[in-house]
């Protein structure tokens, strides 16, 4: 019952931290003037992907790698595979030329950086997650300064400026509120899930990588009902770069990660980098630089193709 009510009120302190990040992400990229997809991809995506932080350090520090790996493996999957799928079935993206040439293929080179790094020695060295930081902040920089809008927003009537510390506000309750649903959510979920006797990898790749991968969810749906459908692509695109590039690369340079279980090298690893593959040609086919609801349900059948396999 305790577990039941954990789920429930994270998930609830969720919704309103997407909200609440959501209007503070608007307000900045008014502000500052910034292609509300840049906001998506820097504050918005290091805000939702905070929860993959903390439990992937503190599993990192408490002795449980598959946690931390599984955690972020399963959320970039999740990402893709559900957040999106939900996305656009909720509502039609068109895309522009810079999702292809700068976003998406940052987000594969992240995808492909950690592959080499953890395939042939099975660890993630404190070396390693210094050049993925670099890596993290070089793009960042670059998207800072040259990035252009790589979806069609829409500009709703409603984008009123808010005052600064109305924004730094909300930017704040927004993180608190994602941090602490995701800390109840994953309590919750993986004190269900350990009663089944689950293992540390599966419980990572599915329970917990879905649980912080919530954020994501509730900043993206609430941003496609405000039709700012920059920020939700933005975000997702963002979060994965992100999950690879800052959440293991800053915990494997404050403790090197080792992998425990072969499943994540032989199964789940494959599937992140076929989810991330198949991103483009959904671009282009069968509408030309649009993903619709027909795009979203071929990737909700992949991921709970995903998820029925792992749990076999």
């Amino acid at each position: 019952m305790q577990n039941l009510l954990f789920i429930i009120s994270g998930l609830a302190l969720l919704i309103l931290g997407g909200n609440w990040l959501l209007k503070s992400a608007v307000a900045l990229s008014l502000k500052l003037n910034i292609p509300k997809i840049v906001i998506g991809m820097t504050v918005v995506s290091f805000a939702t992907s905070a929860p993959e932080l903390i439990v992937s350090i503190k599993a990192a520090l408490d002795g449980f790698p598959d946690l931390a790996l599984g955690n972020v493996v399963g959320s970039n999957i999740a990402n893709l595979g559900l957040v999106l799928a939900i996305t656009v079935i909720l509502g039609g993206i068109d895309v522009n030329k810079s999702f292809y040439k700068t976003d998406w293929p940052v987000m594969m080179l992240a995808s492909l950086l950690f592959f080499g790094f953890i395939f042939f020695d099975k660890e993630l060295q404190q070396y390693e997650g210094i050049i993925m930081v670099s890596v993290l902040f070089a793009f960042l920089v670059y998207i800072l300064r040259f990035q252009k809008p790589a979806v069609v927003d829409e500009s709703p009537d409603d984008d009123v400026p808010l005052p600064l510390y109305k924004t730094v506000l909300f930017l704040g309750l927004g993180g608190l509120g994602l941090w602490g649903g995701s800390e109840l959510l994953i309590e919750g979920a993986v004190g269900m899930a350990s009663a089944y006797g689950v293992s540390e990898r599966i419980i990572g790749i599915t329970v917990v990588s879905i649980g912080t991968s919530v954020p994501e969810l509730a900043a993206s749906i609430i941003a496609v009902i405000k039709k700012e459908k920059a920020i939700s692509l933005g975000n997702l695109i963002g979060s994965n770069i992100f999950n690879l590039l800052a959440v293991l690369g800053i915990t494997s340079i404050i403790t090197p990660i080792k992998v425990m279980d072969e499943g994540l090298l032989t199964n789940d690893i494959f599937w992140m980098l076929g989810i991330s593959l198949l991103i483009l040609p959904l671009v282009f086919l069968p509408n030309k630089l649009r993903l619709n609801w027909r795009d979203g349900i071929v990737l909700l059948g992949v991921y709970v193709t995903f998820v029925y396999l792992t749990l076999q």
